[in-house]
């Protein structure tokens, strides 16, 4: 026992250090951490009781070189944010300890701090000495906290506080372009979520209709990184906003060789302060609320706000997707899965009404590693948007014209909030352009009318050596209110390897990534990056 008490110590000591490390972003989500912090609190008090626990620790240095502004989009997406700078040196340090109370009972907490130094990118800033818009040099911070969690699992029911990194729980996130509705794109938001942790049989249905889901509440930390890139010339800025996320899935049986996974995914951003500029100078602040009452709304979406538009029938904006996903099991063992994701963005979106619009993917899941493990193949297309024109009376008052028209759907952009993106990457697919490329100081969303393509294939050499190889096109037309003259594209390649020392040299492995951007949308980005990885067990 008193070993176990000494581990203990030596591990929240570290937890500790990790935290202070951070201390600037602990602070700005304190509101949402504290509880987290609480529950780790009770992780020490069971752990004396605790029939089973576990205790890891992980460090990373990473190493980044490339001749852009930003890391190549394969090396940078779907990587919960952590880089995106084209060149720098990352190092990282995480710890995570659980506790099994019982077979029905566990408790999970955990911290990860990342720190170093990336390169700067210049942003254009209004100057009012000079009436123009001024290059600004912005960076990263030197130091944040990327996770800080406490998680309370019962039987198949979860609770999870504080700030941990989620993956889709659609697509591959490793080998797919990205979920359209959540990707893991992002960094965490602190916040609250609880739901299903797995797939679990829904009563009277004799196992063949089974049942997931989640619902959570975040809050944005991103207002100093918009403040830094805004060019505070034109436009609007909104910050401080709050995330709602939910998602319900059915899946008939899984033990079959073929089965069905339906349902929707649904986002809404809420409240939060806007702020608008005309040449330099602010015209209007709006402050929306985020209270119990909006976060009702926002969970079922309901008429309300103050800014007027799109805010005086739904409060907040709410993005979405329809999934569909059926899984085949060949003898071999072998799978092969066909998915479909249908992106919406108000009515005509839920009603199928964008057309062709989704994306639509094919993966292989071999059932033993080889030189082909897991191949993905999608096609995306959002070029429709329910059509080219948007009318509703009621952000007319007076007007004669009553019909009304929901079309310009504008995926990811909202009239009140910059876009569906948090410290400048999308919350959706990564393959839609959004805020960090923008250097003009413009937070919205300039390409969300795109169609292309995303490939990848992964493997193992030997049992130490992995490969990833991903390929991808995407062609934007701007989007619905501000089209291109010219259309723009990128072609996207990448290779990465990773080499596991396996006993020689127990939980080392290092990765290296060679990957590029060609084209006039993200401009031409060509880097290398190199990471060491060590896993250790208290």
């Amino acid at each position: 026992m008193r070993r176990k008490t000494v581990i203990y110590r030596r591990l929240s000591l570290r937890i500790d250090a990790l935290a202070g490390a951070a201390s600037a972003s602990w602070l700005k989500a304190r509101t949402l951490c504290v509880p987290a912090v609480l529950l780790s609190l009770a992780v020490c008090a069971f752990h004396s009781i605790a029939a089973d626990h576990e205790a890891l620790w992980n460090v990373s240095l990473t190493s980044a070189l490339g001749n852009g502004d930003f890391a190549p989009s394969y090396i940078m997406n779907n990587r919960n944010g952590a880089l995106t700078q084209s060149s720098g040196v990352l190092a990282r340090a995480g710890v995570e300890y659980s506790l099994n109370i019982s077979s029905h009972f566990s408790l999970c907490t955990g911290a990860d701090v990342v720190g170093g130094v990336q390169s700067a990118t210049d942003y254009g800033l209004y100057s009012p000495v000079s009436a123009r818009v001024e290059p600004r040099n912005a960076k990263e911070a030197p130091v944040w906290l990327q996770q800080l969690y406490a998680r309370a699992q019962f039987r198949n029911v979860f609770l999870t506080l504080g700030m941990r990194e989620r993956e889709s729980v659609l697509v591959n996130q490793r080998l797919s372009s990205g979920d359209l509705c959540f990707s893991g794109n992002i960094r965490p938001m602190p916040g609250v979520t609880a739901g299903f942790a797995d797939f679990c049989n829904i009563p009277l249905t004799g196992g063949w209709v089974q049942i997931c889901g989640e619902v959570g509440y975040f809050k944005a930390l991103d207002k100093k990184w918009k403040e830094n890139r805004y060019n505070f010339e034109d436009q609007f800025i909104t910050t401080g906003y709050t995330y709602n996320y939910k998602y319900l899935h059915l899946r008939t049986n899984p033990s079959k060789p073929f089965s069905l996974t339906i349902g929707m995914q649904a986002a809404c951003q809420i409240g939060g302060t806007y702020r608008s500029y005309k040449d330099g100078d602010m015209k209007k602040e709006v402050h929306e609320k985020a209270g119990l009452k909006q976060l009702i709304k926002a969970f079922f979406p309901g008429s309300g706000g103050s800014a007027g538009g799109d805010q005086v029938y739904y409060e907040g904006n709410h993005v979405g997707t329809w999934d569909v996903m059926g899984r085949l099991q060949l003898r071999s063992g072998d799978e092969l899965k066909l998915y479909y994701q249908s992106p919406w963005e108000d009515g005509s979106g839920i009603g199928k009404l964008n057309g062709f619009d989704g994306l639509y993917g094919v993966e292989y899941v071999a059932a033993r590693r080889g030189i082909v493990d897991g191949a993905v193949l999608e096609y995306i297309d959002l070029m429709n948007q329910s059509g080219p024109m948007h009318w509703a009376p009621g952000d007319f008052e007076g007007t004669p014209i009553l019909g009304q028209a929901t079309g310009a759907d504008d995926y990811y952009n909202n009239y009140f909030y910059d876009g569906y993106q948090y410290f400048g990457l999308s919350v959706g697919s990564p393959l839609v352009r959004t805020a960090i490329y923008n250097t003009d100081g413009y937070l919205r969303i300039t390409d969300n009318r795109i169609r292309g393509f995303h490939t990848a294939v992964t493997g193992h050499f030997s049992p130490d050596v992995q490969y990833w190889v991903k390929c991808g096109y995407r062609r934007s037309v701007g989007t619905p209110f501000v089209p291109l003259k010219e259309p723009r594209s990128t072609t996207s390649v990448s290779l990465e390897a990773c080499y596991n020392f396996g006993d020689k040299l127990s939980g080392l492995s290092i990765h290296g990534q060679v990957a590029g951007d060609f084209g006039k949308l993200l401009g031409d980005n060509f880097g290398v990056m190199v990471k060491v990885i060590y896993n250790g067990r208290f």
